[in-house]
């Protein structure tokens, strides 16, 4: 592990969505703010979509710790399920521990809970993480959320957060009444090349690293051309630059160990050989048979059963032919002649 190495407290290239190492680019504060203030306007449904590795669930959490002390929370992620499994996670969330299946009763006893917590003076959010995964009928479900509410304010806030799918299941005419209810649509964008050392530095210092950042100005620049400015791939390129900067016992990440990590990192490299395609030039027959004895190709002729069998007895009789000892010619080899093997 390099952390010794490196002097640092902790991994600051980890993949768990801590809040503590998250960092603010344009986007992602425009969107924390987003958030914030429309859970505070008591705005009911809002929605957080980006491309995978953007860091939306590390921002989620960062925004439930800002209301920790006034907000019962509660974070869904397990988002294959069917509408009842999906009620039933939101109930435990709210402590509820109760088996029954009756969705009527599940609904009663969700909003007496609501209730209580709105008397209590607490606002309860929930957050449904990889939303684009949910059946259109659990989608439904959650939509038939935004009937708890009184006369002044809703009950409860709802964020769905997902991948660029979520956007195109709201979008469809079967969930245009979803659609309707959500008042706020929040997005996150890659990191542009300019901040990707920003980014790095800040991660290194939350992890407690100390002096000049490791990585030099050739390594960044590889590092923002590779990664895309996804964070999530930034995270992966360092780790691996940083484990192998350590095994070289070097402090300084260059070019040339970003390119180590790089190669190392192509998937390319272990996909399986795609076949050849039906327009590829045909092999070359092998040395010795008389074209005669090969089979047409199947674009142009089909052989009867006839035709195959006559032509399978004179493949034999040359196989035969083959195997007779070849005389050797005299002064041409030291060594032995050997026997073509079919």
């Amino acid at each position: 592990m390099f952390l010794k190495f490196f002097g640092l407290r902790e991994q600051p290239f980890g993949v768990t969505p801590d809040p503590r190492f998250l960092y603010l680019s344009a986007a992602h504060r425009e969107a924390l703010a987003s958030l914030f203030y429309g859970i505070e306007a008591g705005r009911g449904f809002l929605s957080l979509i980006a491309q995978p590795g953007m860091g939306k669930t590390t921002l989620l959490f960062h925004l439930l710790e800002k209301f920790r002390s006034s907000a019962r929370t509660a974070f869904l992620f397990q988002t294959q399920c069917t509408s009842r499994e999906f009620m039933r996670f939101l109930l435990a969330e709210l402590g509820y521990e109760g088996d029954t299946q009756d969705f009527v009763v599940m609904h009663e006893e969700f909003n007496k809970r609501l209730m209580q917590e709105a008397r209590a003076g607490n606002r309860f959010i929930v957050v449904i993480d990889e939303a684009q995964n949910l059946d259109a009928s659990v989608l439904e479900t959650v939509r038939l959320l935004s009937d708890f509410e009184t006369p002044r304010a809703k009950l409860l806030q709802i964020i769905l957060a997902g991948q660029p799918e979520l956007a195109d299941k709201l979008a469809s005419p079967s969930l245009s009444q979803l659609r309707q209810r959500v008042s706020l649509f929040c997005g996150l964008e890659p990191l542009p090349s300019w901040e990707i050392k920003s980014y790095i530095e800040h991660r290194l210092k939350v992890a407690g690293y100390e002096g000049d950042s490791p990585f030099n100005d050739d390594a960044l620049s590889m590092i923002a051309e590779t990664s895309q400015g996804i964070p999530r791939n930034v995270n992966n390129l360092c780790f691996n630059a940083l484990t192998l900067a350590c095994a070289l016992r070097q402090k300084a990440v260059d070019a040339a160990v970003m390119q180590e990590v790089r190669t190392d990192l192509d998937i390319t490299r272990h996909t399986a050989t795609l076949a050849p395609s039906a327009s590829a030039t045909p092999a070359t027959p092998v040395p010795d048979t008389p074209v005669s004895l090969l089979p047409k190709r199947h674009s142009e002729t089909v052989l009867s059963p006839e035709e195959a069998k006559a032509y399978m007895e004179q493949v034999i009789l040359k196989l035969k032919g083959w195997q007779q000892p070849a005389e050797p010619a005299p002064h041409r080899s030291r060594r032995p002649h050997r026997r073509r093997e079919v």
